[in-house]
């Protein structure tokens, strides 16, 4: 990785992500399982495991320039190589915009970070569960900003969580009998009541107690309603 970093540091490149999503910018920074860009106006934190693959834009059509600031996280290269735990960490409590599911960004605050999956904290949906997973990017706000204008009520939230499982499944399993929304409810079918978590598989009800069985590695967002 230290060769490749050496051939694209401070270069505009055009990156492939999962679901067919292209994002532009400057290599700033190139870790052991992430990379970071500037797309012109914000650092783009995105997990090598979701690009599909990346090139040079050497045209650079959307006139990408240089940041004139450091990035708000990163991590000092002479303790250790940059990589997605770290980010993870360094972004806890701070705004952020973070996009998982197909349809649209998330807007809020990391809460807690578990083994395999992140508490956020949305002004909209409130308390989320994030499969860290299914996190294809994510965007720091700028200093002193707060998503919608909102002021951060994050301690006051905290204070209402409950003790977090260890593990996604986990997690859901602490949920069974509850309402809830799947993949912040990108499809009919993900609202309704978690009946039961047996290893990989999820038996889901509707409001009409029509059942349905996900396989959990498909479930990127989960909240109560």
């Amino acid at each position: 990785m230290k060769k490749m970093k050496q051939v694209l540091m401070q270069e505009i490149v055009e990156v492939e992500v999962s679901g067919k999503k292209v994002i532009r910018g400057t290599v700033i920074d190139l870790g052991t399982d992430v990379i970071v860009l500037y797309n012109g106006k914000n650092f783009v934190y995105i997990p090598m495991t979701h690009i599909q693959c990346f090139r040079k834009d050497y045209n650079n059509e959307e006139y990408i320039h240089a940041p004139t600031e450091l990035p708000m996280i990163y991590v000092d290269e002479s303790k250790e190589d940059m990589n997605l735990a770290e980010i993870l960490i360094q972004a806890k409590g701070k705004s952020v915009e973070m996009h998982v599911t197909d349809h649209h960004s998330l807007h809020g605050y990391i809460t807690d970070i578990q083994q395999n999956y992140l508490s956020f904290y949305s002004p909209i949906y409130k308390t989320m569960y994030i499969s860290t997973d299914h996190v294809k990017w994510l965007i720091p706000y700028a200093q002193n900003i707060n998503p919608y204008g909102i002021a951060n009520t994050l301690k006051a939230e905290l204070l209402n969580e409950n003790l977090l499982k260890n593990t996604f499944a986990e997690q859901i399993g602490n949920l069974k009998d509850t309402l809830v929304i799947l993949n912040a409810g990108g499809q009919r079918e993900h609202l309704g009541k978690i009946i039961d978590v047996d290893d990989q598989i999820i038996e889901f009800q509707n409001a009409r107690m029509s059942t349905t069985y996900f396989n959990l590695d498909h479930i990127k967002t989960i909240h109560q309603v």
